[in-house]
């Protein structure tokens, strides 16, 4: 997959600016707030339609303007697909070669991003939410049903924390909204696990690329149940066990929506007991991981490094550098960066 183009107007400090990217690496440089992020930011929308940093859409907009919009012309094989992107304060519209495009699954479809940005070094030291986000953005775009199963479980969840929270709590509709989490929790526990089994050998092989170090890595998963036994029986028998404290506290306590990932290396917590430098080179490794599970070459996911190479001494900006070439796509943004055969594209202030 590749992104020939992309223009912007009204996106954030960009009031209407072009670009033409290459394939294999290509380098956005500049000063601090000429916007190399920005430009980030908006092949990062192309895929989900919506911003990394956690914004509403408004923000996106310039603060003389009513709307935003993003153009881009993006290649997978010999399918070409021209992607414009509407942002107003009232909403925001998608058309993928003149046709709308209603959900953001079908948007995921035509255009795949992998991000790595500067607080994703916190991703073992943070919330467990964004460890989850990690594991539900890149199996949505994989398997479609996925994201269909975790919409019905948010839906059911939802539904249960209402009956929680109501004055006279409706025994039977509890139950049938806990039955419901149970139903839809079953697959998502399914693919998770399917996933971290998947990513374990591609990781190892990523961060040792990396550090020119062979050290031994491994990702666990958690689940809120064990599969191994009756999943339905002890699923409902969970939740059954933390009914009082649900009913104390008018939430749903346990569930796939509490679940969480780890990495250890060299049999330790990174999290805990790894360095920063240990948490950026892993997350990073582990952020590039799902590349290598697509197999079909026109189908490869475009890759944006945000300032990764800041923190990084020589040794490894080497490794990372060299590593990068492998990929079909890459846009690593930089205050000042030159690599040999990169298309580079300096921005002013």
């Amino acid at each position: 997959m590749i992104v020939k183009s992309i223009s912007v107007r009204n996106f954030r400090n960009h009031t209407s600016k072009t670009f033409e990217f290459g394939e294999g690496i290509n380098v956005i440089t500049g000063p601090n707030a000429s916007g190399k992020t920005n430009i980030a930011e908006a092949i990062y929308y192309l895929s989900l339609a919506r911003s990394f940093r956690g914004v509403d859409d408004e923000e996106i907009i310039n603060d003389k303007t009513e709307y935003s919009q993003i153009d881009a012309t993006v290649l997978e094989g010999q399918i070409k697909r021209n992607i414009r992107i509407l942002i107003t304060k009232k909403g925001r519209s998608v058309l993928v070669n003149g046709k709308k495009v209603s959900k953001i699954s079908d948007l995921a479809k035509s255009v795949n991003v992998l991000l790595f940005e500067p607080k994703d070094v916190m991703l073992f030291r943070g919330s467990p939410k964004e460890r989850r986000n990690f594991l539900d953005i890149n199996l949505s775009k994989q398997f479609p049903i996925y994201l269909d199963y975790i919409s019905r479980y948010e839906k059911a969840l939802r539904q249960r924390n209402e009956i929680l929270k109501s004055q006279n709590v409706d025994e039977k509709l509890l139950e049938a909204s806990t039955e419901l989490l149970v139903k839809y929790a079953g697959p998502i526990i399914n693919y998770r696990a399917m996933f971290v089994k998947d990513i374990n050998d591609i990781l190892i092989k990523i961060t040792r690329t990396l550090t020119g170090v062979k050290e031994k890595i491994e990702i666990s998963y958690r689940p809120f149940v064990n599969m191994s036994g009756d999943y339905q029986k002890d699923a409902l028998a969970a939740f059954n066990r933390s009914l009082e404290n649900d009913l104390r506290h008018k939430a749903t306590s346990i569930g796939v929506h509490r679940e969480d990932i780890s990495v250890s290396l060299n049999g330790k917590e990174i999290g805990a007991y790894g360095s920063q430098g240990e948490n950026r080179l892993v997350a990073l490794a582990l952020k590039l991981s799902p590349y290598f599970m697509i197999t079909d070459k026109d189908k490869k996911p475009v890759v944006v490094l945000d300032d990764v190479m800041s923190e990084l001494d020589k040794n490894h900006k080497e490794h990372l550098i060299n590593f990068l070439r492998k990929f079909e796509q890459v846009f690593i943004t930089d205050t000042k960066l030159e690599i040999e055969g990169a298309t580079q594209i300096e921005l002013n202030k």
